[in-house]
């Protein structure tokens, strides 16, 4: 008779096992179990916090660089259009356009598992680290406010 797939699997708890291997704790350091484990809630705090301003400084900075350079070279564009140095077959435009909006739906649809296991392993992070993920999002706010 054939076992279960349930029966035929071991179940390996990696901070048991780190816990009873002295070279984990040696390649690892001492403290290398869950965040959770090692820092009290106000060191989370400070360090989620602190990495979220500064991805957010760096996020408003660049997207405010992106914007300038998009929009520059939409009014150049424009001027150099206005100014008959460039003509702008719009049909072929909107043609492309189109053409391109019926790809994205087709690899839309085709992507969508790989999206919905990312979105679950992103929730199954931040229910496991919410002091740090909650001080990630007030200090990833409070660096595009700055």
């Amino acid at each position: 008779e054939h076992d279960s797939d349930d029966d035929s699997y071991e179940v390996l708890d990696l901070t048991e096992y780190a816990r009873r291997h002295h070279w984990w704790n040696r390649v690892f350091g001492r403290n290398s179990g869950p965040i959770v484990e090692k820092y009290s809630v106000a060191t989370q705090i400070v360090m989620g916090g602190v990495t979220g301003w500064c991805a957010g400084f760096l996020f408003q900075k660049v997207g405010k660089l992106a914007a300038t350079a998009v929009g520059g070279g939409f009014l150049l564009l424009q001027i150099a259009s206005h100014s008959g140095y460039v003509q702008v077959d719009w049909k072929r435009v909107e043609k492309d356009v189109n053409k391109a909006k019926k790809q994205l739906k087709k690899r839309a649809n085709k992507a969508a598992p790989e999206i919905n296991t990312l979105i679950e392993e992103s929730t199954e992070f931040i229910k496991q680290n919410i002091v740090v993920s909650s001080g990630f999002v007030g200090g990833f706010l409070l660096g595009l406010a700055s």
